[in-house]
């Protein structure tokens, strides 16, 4: 098994686990690849070195230490970001086009209180602010549209 860092053309960084370099190629140009904050099937293979534990421990930061830090930091954050989307998409009812006359149906009373989501344009958006109804607009990624596994 091939742990690989992977890494969209929207600069989002994940791991991805393959049985072999031919494997990744192969699912990677049947477009089987995507990142999983956004979407993006446009991946490649960053750069990364094995792990050696060479069993003695060094004083201090050294600079490799602190970019790791800073990536993990990056990691951390899109794990997080996964972790709030995943909870809206099992926590909300997907209305799809209808969101804006969904929304005001439940704030003004007409259907049962809910959590929603879906798609509206800019317009509809900006109307619905106007009206006193809050809202925000947020990118799921597609691959959590899906099932949840």
């Amino acid at each position: 098994m091939k742990v690989l860092d992977l890494q969209c053309g929207h600069q989002h960084v994940f791991e991805g686990w393959f049985a072999s370099e031919d494997d990744f190629l192969g699912q990677r140009e049947r477009g089987l690849v995507e990142c999983p904050v956004c979407g993006d099937a446009s991946i490649t293979k960053m750069l990364s070195a094995p792990r050696l534990n060479l069993g003695s421990a060094h004083a201090g930061v050294t600079p490799t230490q602190e970019v790791v830090a800073t990536a993990g930091t990056e990691q951390t954050l899109q794990a997080a970001w996964m972790a709030v989307a995943r909870r809206i998409v099992a926590t909300t009812d997907d209305v799809g086009n209808k969101f804006a006359e969904e929304a005001r149906k439940i704030h003004y009373g007409e259907t049962k209180e809910r959590g929603i989501r879906g798609q509206a344009t800019r317009a509809e958006t900006e109307s619905l602010i106007e009206e006193g109804i809050a809202v925000m607009p947020m990118l799921l990624p597609e691959a959590l549209k899906g099932q949840l596994q």
